[in-house]
């Protein structure tokens, strides 16, 4: 029997990572770009008072939510690859499973369409999506530094500044005068999207450094 030892690195498929890391920096900017669009196409919108949700509803629901599930994508591609790149710990395998059901998470909110509208038919399950979209984002960042950590200790203080950061954050937006809750909901956004980027840089980093070594 060969006592041959295989790099750990070429265990890894580089395009996978590559190809689901991209995909995950496309979900982000259709995001935003879905909500730059409804901002500008929703009448009487004010987006300083009128959060994300309130985009969601009515006769242009589906540019939010059409941004709701590309982002929604961004999470479940990042989960899946960080199965793959697994880079060790039980912080690192609960943190792929919480992002995953975040992923899920935010592909309900826009797909049950409960928001912006005073819907009170059947069962209403927004506010509990939003708890648990806040909770996630609470604990994702930190379970997943510890192992970006072994890549490189930028990522690690970046996503451990960015656990507090949200945790400091967002109950502010519960006691917030909805004269500003839309602009403040756009902030706490854009700490989650930062979240999926920062991994997404990672892995293609990865996968760029995969490929050159097995090329």
């Amino acid at each position: 029997m060969s006592d041959h030892k295989t790099d750990p690195l070429l265990n890894t498929q580089p395009w996978l990572l590559l190809v689901l890391g991209w995909y995950a920096v496309f979900g982000c900017a259709a995001f935003i770009a879905s909500i730059f669009i409804a901002d500008a196409v929703v009448p009487n919108h004010d987006w300083i008072a009128d959060t994300i949700s309130d985009l969601g509803a009515g006769e242009y629901e589906f540019i939010v939510d059409i941004g709701l599930y590309a982002f929604s994508a961004s999470l479940i591609s990042v989960a899946l690859i960080a199965a793959h790149e697994h880079l060790g710990g039980w912080r690192w395998s609960v943190g792929l499973v919480c992002l995953a059901i975040l992923g899920l998470i935010v592909f309900l909110v826009g797909a049950r369409n409960e928001y912006g509208d005073n819907d009170s038919e059947g069962v209403v399950i927004h506010i509990y999506l939003v708890y648990g979209l806040g909770v996630l984002m609470s604990v994702i960042p930190w379970l997943m530094a510890k192992g970006t950590n072994r890549v490189s200790t930028t990522y690690g203080r970046l996503l451990t500044g960015m656990s507090a950061l949200w945790i400091l954050s967002a109950p502010i937006f519960f006691i917030l005068p909805t004269a500003y809750d839309g602009i403040y909901e756009r902030y706490l956004g854009l700490i989650a999207i930062a979240v999926v980027l920062t991994l997404a840089h990672l892995f293609i980093r990865r996968g760029n450094l995969i490929r050159a070594k097995t090329t």
